[in-house]
């Protein structure tokens, strides 16, 4: 494992953003999920079933660098799996979350701006697993980023057993509500299923170029 530090003013300034372009075909995936295992078994079922499939499709794994939880539990079937993982983590989160030394690569970095905008860089497309307020966060914010027309890579959830339904619910009635635009709607896709959800993000194509001021 290389394990590298990252100067905060060098690494800000390249991954201040997301590559606007999508790229051709998508190689890495980063998976946002909680630090915890959840209350389901389902959960952790499901988030060992992404990192094997993941392989399986010769796809890389980013995540948040973390070896508890869901988030440990993808990067290990990844690691069982024979696959690459690449981790970002903060220096304060790697004792807190109990930083995965084992993985391909982990770079330690200042923030968590610099966490996410590092990881956003390095993936391809995005997949949500069941988390809580960190794995909100992330998703929201690319979501955000897509609308706003800062990155076009595809973001789908993967809904085990129905655990995005009220963020679905809530994205609906704010189309209804007027404050997000049907279009942007569009953007929250989701998958039952680990193998649904990653046939969404390798069947995406380029997202259209973002209506922000006309609906």
């Amino acid at each position: 494992m290389h394990c590298a530090g990252v100067d905060a003013e060098a690494q800000q300034r390249r991954t201040a953003t997301v590559e606007a372009a999508m790229p051709p075909e998508i190689s890495r995936v980063a998976v946002y999920c909680g630090s915890s295992s959840g209350t389901d078994p389902a959960y952790l079922r499901d988030a060992v079933t992404v990192g094997t499939l993941l392989v399986e499709r010769g796809i890389e794994l980013v995540y948040g660098g973390g070896k508890v939880g869901l988030m440990g539990a993808v990067a290990d079937a990844v690691l069982h799996a024979g696959g690459t993982v690449h981790g970002v983590i903060t220096k304060e989160l790697l004792q807190a979350e109990v930083g995965h030394m084992g993985i391909t690569t982990l770079e330690v970095v200042d923030s968590m701006h610099t966490r996410k905008a590092r990881m956003g860089a390095l993936a391809d497309a995005f997949l949500a697993l069941p988390g809580g307020f960190g794995t909100w966060e992330e998703l929201t914010e690319m979501l955000t980023w897509t609308q706003l027309g800062i990155q076009r890579k595809p973001l789908v959830l993967c809904n085990t057993n129905g655990y995005w339904d009220p963020l679905i619910e809530q994205t609906n009635r704010a189309v209804a509500a007027g404050f997000i635009k049907a279009h942007h709607g569009e953007l929250v896709r989701v998958g039952a299923d680990p193998a649904s959800a990653l046939d969404a993000l390798l069947a995406s194509t380029p997202l259209p170029t973002p209506k922000w001021a006309v609906g």
